[in-house]
């Protein structure tokens, strides 16, 4: 029952927004009694902590199956971003816009979970890239990742809309490739770019 309250208090949350979804709609939409969410959760801010970990821990999942496909650095990075589009599009408002709103402890604990693995799949990403010849070989790459996490996070903390953070997403996935690229990585990425705007 918890995992089942957690799984359909986060999709409530997401796509009407963590300040709006009362413990009360999520009894009712579960036809279950507040009590029995009481149960299992002291108060609302425990819910939303164990729902910002069950996304944290899907998105991270699925990251790791697009890994696996053995894309070259390039593609993975469309993927990856493809797969973040189809995860939120339903959604009108930024889920981490709206943590941080009404919620800035969560979000710190949320942020910091996902900047440490971020920065591991961004590195990967960068090395592989260079082994690839698609990424040049004289940059320095702890920069290159914090400069990559630091523009995504502060797209999808200061952007209210979804659909703005995805466009935003989509034209810092450009400026990071081009920055990185080799002329064999700058024919890749006009080949996506090409793609995505078919």
């Amino acid at each position: 029952m918890k995992c089942k309250i957690i799984a359909k208090a986060t999709d409530m949350f997401l796509k009407l927004g963590f300040k709006s979804v009362t413990m009360d709609d999520i009894a009712s939409e579960m036809c279950i009694s507040k009590k029995t969410i009481y149960k299992y959760f002291e108060n609302k801010e425990l819910l939303i902590t164990e729902g910002t970990m069950m996304v944290h821990e899907k998105i991270h999942e699925t990251i790791s199956t697009i890994v696996a496909q053995n894309h070259n650095a390039i593609q993975e990075n469309f993927e990856i971003r493809k797969m973040f589009k189809e995860m939120f599009n339903s959604l009108d408002n930024s889920p981490i816009y709206q943590l941080k709103k009404h919620y800035p402890e969560i979000h710190d604990q949320f942020m910091c979970r996902e900047t440490e693995e971020c920065n591991m799949v961004f590195r990967q990403n960068i090395i592989k890239g260079i082994e690839q010849g698609l990424y040049r070989e004289n940059i320095n790459v702890d920069s290159f990742v914090k400069f990559y996490y630091t523009i995504i996070f502060s797209i999808n903390e200061t952007t209210k809309s979804e659909k703005e953070v995805f466009a935003l997403e989509y034209d810092a996935l450009e400026y990071h490739t081009r920055a990185l690229a080799t002329p064999k990585g700058i024919l890749e990425l006009e080949k996506h770019l090409h793609q995505s705007n078919i």
